[in-house]
């Protein structure tokens, strides 16, 4: 699905943020995602709204489902860019063999419920009931809104959202029970950008980046290996990239790693010198079963990327 191709230019999208606090999920909202999720990315919002790069970035990558899901949720009448200190998404599948996916959206922060509430009533916006939860129209878009306490909220379409409650009250499985993710989170939810992905995601989002490398025939092999993958950003001295894929195997990492380098090399031999510097600011290897892959320059560097063929081949 888009939002899964569309990796790379969420990365970069992030990268643009001067974020400084940790983009942790709480309990409540963790409890609020499906199991079988198959990317998460979070972010700092109130950090985000703060940065016009980050900003005009976003308009540029941020895949159509999600700009949908921000849009219904700026013009729903709930302050979010006032109130939303944490933003988070996350794609998933209904069960373990389906193959298509929903996305839900968690936002966090200290929001005016009475106030809120009490606009409902005057607008006379009427809630329809899910066990304990109220579920409330955001206008005409076809999206709604259940508040799970005063500082968590969660919102997307109706089918979205039912299972999002039913996971959260313990209807069906939730992410807290796919010990897979949930230990990856830990190496990651104190950063203030992050994103996981799970093995049908990072394979996805390996074809993508490793594009007609991965036509060859040890691409097969390494596919099939790759577990999951996770991205972190930090910014307080420029910007910097870290990603991983976690592989089976030592031998697999660094059969991708030898693709990937392979095709940083073909890169360089067709950009300009701004994208070349950005590739040699790139170092890719391989330990212990895990592919990494790192990129950092100054703030400045990164705004001359943007304009460059080698980002706008990445976002398409």
């Amino acid at each position: 699905m888009q939002m899964l191709k569309s990796f790379l230019p969420l990365s970069l999208f992030a990268c643009s943020a001067a974020l400084c606090s940790a983009a942790q999920l709480s309990s409540d909202a963790k409890s609020a995602i499906p199991r079988d999720v198959q990317q998460i990315i979070s972010v700092d919002y109130r950090a985000m709204q703060n940065s016009s790069a980050a900003m005009e970035l976003k308009d540029r990558v941020l895949p159509p489902e999600l700009k949908r899901l921000e849009r219904a949720l700026k013009t729903s009448g709930l302050k979010v860019d006032d109130d939303a200190d944490v933003l988070t998404f996350a794609a998933f599948r209904e069960n373990a063999a389906s193959q298509g996916s929903h996305i839900i959206g968690v936002a966090q922060g200290q929001f005016h419920t009475r106030e809120i509430m009490a606009n409902f009533a005057k607008n006379k916006v009427k809630p329809t009931t899910l066990r304990n939860n109220s579920i409330y129209p955001m206008g005409s878009n076809g999206m709604s809104v259940a508040f799970l306490n005063q500082t968590t909220m969660v919102f997307g379409d109706h089918t979205s959202l039912q299972a999002a409650l039913d996971a959260r009250d313990g209807v069906a499985p939730n992410f807290l029970q796919n010990s897979d993710m949930a230990n990856e989170m830990l190496s990651v939810e104190q950063r203030a950008v992050w994103s996981l992905l799970d093995q049908k995601g990072t394979q996805t989002m390996m074809r993508s980046v490793l594009g007609d490398a991965s036509q060859l025939a040890d691409y097969d092999t390494v596919r099939t290996r790759m577990k999951s993958s996770r991205y972190t950003m930090d910014f307080q001295n420029g910007v910097k990239f870290d990603m991983a894929v976690v592989m089976s195997d030592t031998m697999t990492a660094a059969t991708c790693a030898t693709l990937l380098k392979g095709v940083s090399l073909l890169k360089k031999t067709q950009g300009n010198p701004l994208e070349k510097s950005a590739l040699d600011q790139t170092t890719i290897d391989s330990s212990a079963g895990t592919l990494t892959v790192s990129y950092s320059s100054s703030d400045s560097q990164f705004a001359s990327l943007l304009t460059s063929p080698l980002f706008q081949s990445v976002v398409r």
